[in-house]
């Protein structure tokens, strides 16, 4: 306010200031051009302008009359310019006049010059004789700073005034700020209209009503919210509150201004929570504010809430629940007992035929004249359902809600099943018992995972229940949707479980080969999380021989399965070479070690073989001994034929793969009779069960079983007594019963170092055929016998063998202590040896070579029946 009074005043000084100068200004201009116009009048300037001495006259004149107008100068010229009189330089007369004077000689002119002594006004005017023509010039100058000095002589007088008005003004600013500094409480203006700003804020912007009424019951005011909460006039400030038509409580509470919290009070269709608290000592007079929320509002958000609340817990809750195995009807009975009761009465899931199998469905699946769908899962709040059984197969009709969500990828409601004519149409019968069984409304969504179909899910609400809606249909595909990439990760773990069980039992034995050394049975069990890489064989071997084997991979899946086969293989082949159990593993040993240079990795996809383990067993039935070596396998248990069980003391040796040690054969000899027991460490071991207790229980178990009984029960017996129903890991069972030949089925005879002995040795075993009834093979077998031994007393060294053995096939064995072995070979046509063992080749079945402890053998197998046209054959 100062500021403007200054401001004012300045103004008003700076406007009379001004206002005085061009006053000044026109004041020596109007008092010039009169002086001047006046003196050219004048007879006597006339008569003393054509004077002989101008001058004289005109010099005193001009003297006077600058002395008396207070003019600056006065200056009388000639017309030709030549001074004849000069007031303020009179050393100018007789000169000529500076400045342009001819406009003058026309008639009286004013003109404004700057000089030394500042701004000056001069007025010319012409004197004209009586005849009008023009005797000489008058010039009167006026300085305007003379004009002004009247203004500067009332300036203090002005000053005076200006300072008694900013006195003025500054006090009445400060009595003013005073009276504003009492009445705001001391708050400056930002504080003031940030107050105001709040004010109208919490008025009109929350959500909450207020009305604050005075100590007389008079409403004071009443923000937005409370004016629609209580639907209260539009003029409401002012009148009584028992007069705005409130509820007789609420109008009773705000009136006598007691307090209250929370307060429940109707409002037409409302329920009004009232809280109502005194203004004092908070300021103002006498009174209270009462806040109004809304709780019917309140109640609903709430509600609102809480069922979105349980919906997200239904969400996570059967994301536990749902996919905890990796079985695809199990998986489908999961989800439709994660809704029930919570979400739905009823769910059905209905699945693709070829989902069960875990191959993709087809394109199609489920709508008309499409694959077909199997409803698998079922559940609901009571046991007599109506729906079509677990098993059935469902075939949408095109516009039920199965076709419809089938079609279009999204989940369909059915909100009035009465309505619903094309799924009454499909089945009239079953939807009327449905319906008058009480339900009432369903939704259909589609289990979609990776762009495939899988199938449908189906709600059903029934009774009292609360019909589906568009909401219900969201949360539905969510819910739908979770669970159907369990689903599918079930499938895909399906497919790939039947695929690598078919791999592995494509690798495993499909059955036993005939032999007579030893009576087997076996069990395989797979995984419940996918197959591994056990494996077990029964190979027989030259001599009526025959070699148990089992081995374990570590690890499960395709991988496993793939490396089970080439060891398996492997086996096969090595066994081929008939070598002893310690050479076998040591050899296959090396293969693995060449397989897998690198070691085991972490991924399962990519590991190695490491870690495999095997046990390699020798059972020869003409001697009853049997050598047997393992690679880090479990040792095999022995049940003699008194019943009792042991465990073979055989060193472990390190798994395959390893290396760094060498494997140990032990050689036992066994009595007819006696079970021979491998398995794999899945029968034994177990998350709840270690090696030492497993080995106990597979004591008891084989102690339990009978002497007499059959491999297979055993077998049996073992399996139930042992392996859970759900194994965590393979299992393989090999069970054998070793059994003696018969004295009369072998003959042995020593040979001399002599080549005169090959006829007797001959002739003896010829009658030895006669005696087994094999006379049509005493041809071959001479021939045979002739060229092994004939052989082995040329090249070999005593003690020199020959043993035949009769069983299902007829096998003859020459034996010597030499490690020199023959091979065939093609001789040419005028060689005289190399043919022998070619015969020997050509009249056998089979013949090889094994190496012993003391030398080698060789033998030849040839079937009980010589075949027709074998020496024709040969001949060809």
């Amino acid at each position: 306010m100062l500021v403007v009074v200054v401001l004012l005043v300045a103004a008003t000084l700076t406007a009379l200031i001004l206002q005085a100068r061009s006053y000044a200004t026109s004041d020596a201009e109007h008092r010039t051009r009169a002086a001047a116009i006046t003196l050219a009048q004048v007879p006597t300037v006339v008569n003393a302008l054509d004077s002989a001495n101008p001058t004289a006259v005109l010099q005193p004149l001009a003297l006077d009359i600058t002395k008396m107008g207070g003019f600056d100068y006065v200056a009388i010229a000639s017309p030709e310019g030549i001074r004849y009189a000069q007031t303020a330089h009179p050393e100018l007369i007789g000169q000529h006049l500076i400045g342009p004077y001819e406009p003058a000689l026309k008639g009286p002119i004013t003109i404004s010059f700057t000089a030394p002594i500042g701004q000056v006004v001069e007025s010319s005017a012409p004197v004209t004789r009586p005849d009008g023509s023009v005797a000489g010039l008058v010039q009167v100058g006026y300085t305007v700073a003379h004009a002004g000095s009247a203004v500067s002589r009332q300036l203090p007088v002005l000053f005076g005034g200006a300072v008694a008005a900013v006195a003025v003004g500054t006090s009445g600013a400060v009595l003013v700020r005073r009276r504003l500094r009492r009445q705001t409480h001391g708050l400056g203006p930002a504080e003031m209209t940030r107050m105001y700003e709040h004010h109208d804020a919490v008025l009109h912007a929350v959500r909450e009503g207020v009305l604050i009424v005075g100590g007389d019951g008079r409403a004071l005011l009443a923000n937005d919210e409370a004016r629609r909460l209580l639907e209260l006039p539009p003029e409401v400030e002012g009148r009584p509150v028992t007069e705005l038509g409130l509820d007789p409580g609420l109008a009773e509470l705000l009136a006598s201004g007691r307090a209250a919290t929370d307060e429940v009070h109707p409002a037409e269709d409302r329920l009004l929570a009232v809280n109502n608290r005194p203004t004092a000592p908070f300021g103002g007079g006498p009174g209270s504010v009462a806040t109004i929320r809304d709780t019917t509002e309140l109640r609903a958000l709430a509600g609102q809430a809480e069922a979105a609340r349980a919906r997200l817990k239904l969400l996570y809750d059967a994301g536990v629940r749902v996919g905890t195995t990796l079985d695809v009807a199990r998986t489908a009975q999961e989800l439709a007992d994660a809704v029930v009761p919570r979400f739905a009465d009823f769910a059905t899931v209905e699945l693709a035929e070829a989902v069960l199998r875990g191959d993709e469905p087809l394109p199609g699946t489920g709508t008309a004249g499409g694959p077909r769908i199997r409803r698998v899962a079922a559940g609901g709040i009571r046991e007599d359902r109506l729906f079509y059984p677990v098993g059935s197969q469902i075939s949408p009709l095109p516009g039920t809600p199965e076709a419809t969500a089938l079609e279009s990828g999204r989940a369909t409601l059915a909100a009035d099943l009465r309505q619903a004519h094309a799924w009454r149409a499909r089945d009239p019968q079953t939807a009327d018992r449905i319906l008058a069984y009480g339900v009432h409304s369903l939704i259909s969504a589609p289990l979609k995972a990776r762009g495939l179909t899988l199938g449908t899910a189906t709600f059903w609400r029934a009774g009292e229940s609360e019909p589906f809606g568009d909401e219900d249909v969201a949360f539905a595909e969510e819910l739908v949707a979770r669970a159907a990439m369990c689903v599918d990760n079930a499938r895909r773990y399906t497919r790939e479980s039947r695929m690598a069980e078919t791999l592995q039992r494509s690798l495993l034995p499909r059955g036993l080969p005939e032999q007579s050394a030893l009576e087997v049975a076996y069990r395989y069990r797979p995984a419940q999380r996918g197959v591994g890489g056990d494996w077990f064989d029964v190979i027989p071997l030259p001599g009526f021989r025959v070699a148990l084997v089992v081995g374990d991979i570590v690890g499960h899946g395709l991988h496993a399965a793939a490396t089970m086969g080439r060891l398996r293989t492997a086996v096969l082949n090595f066994s081929a070479l008939d070598l002893p159990p310690d050479e076998l593993l040591a050899r296959l040993d090396e293969l693995v070690t060449r397989l897998d240079p690198g070691g085991a990795t972490e991924d399962e996809e990519t590991a190695g073989v490491t870690g495999a383990t095997c046990l390699y067993t020798i059972y020869d039935p003409v001697s009853g001994h049997c050598t047997m070596a393992r690679a880090g396998h479990p040792p095999p248990a022995l049940v003699h034929t008194d019943g009792s069980v042991e465990f073979v003391d055989l060193p472990a040796g390190p798994p395959l793969g390893v290396g760094g040690l060498p494997f140990e054969t032990t050689e036992l000899q066994l009595a007819p009779g006696t079970t021979l027991v491998l398995y794999t460490d899945g029968l034994v071991t177990s998350r709840d069960r270690d090696l030492d207790t497993g080995l106990t229980a597979l004591r008891a178990a084989l102690a339990d079983a009978h002497t007499d009984e059959s491999p297979d029960d055993t077998c049996q017996a073992v399996f139930e007594a042992l392996v859970p129903p759900r194994p965590g890991d393979d299992i393989a069972l090999l069970v054998a019963r070793t059994q003696l030949f018969e004295p009369d089925q072998v003959a042995i005879w020593d040979v001399p170092d002599d080549f005169a002995a090959v006829s007797r040795i001959r002739n003896a075993c010829a009658d030895q055929l006669t005696t087994w009834g094999l006379e049509e093979l005493t041809f071959t077998t001479e021939l045979i016998l002739s060229e092994l031994i004939t052989n082995a007393v040329r090249y070999g060294t005593e003690p020199i063998r020959v043993r035949m053995l009769r069983d299902t096939s007829l096998v003859c064995e020459v034996s010597d202590s030499s490690s020199t072995a023959p091979h065939l070979r093609y001789a040419d046509a005028m060689d005289e040896g190399g043919r022998g063992l070619f015969l020997v080749a050509q009249l056998a079945e089979r013949w090889g070579t094994r190496y012993t402890a003391r030398g080698k053998v060789i033998w030849s197998e040839q079937p009980l029946t010589a075949p027709e046209f074998q020496f024709e054959a040969m001949l060809q």
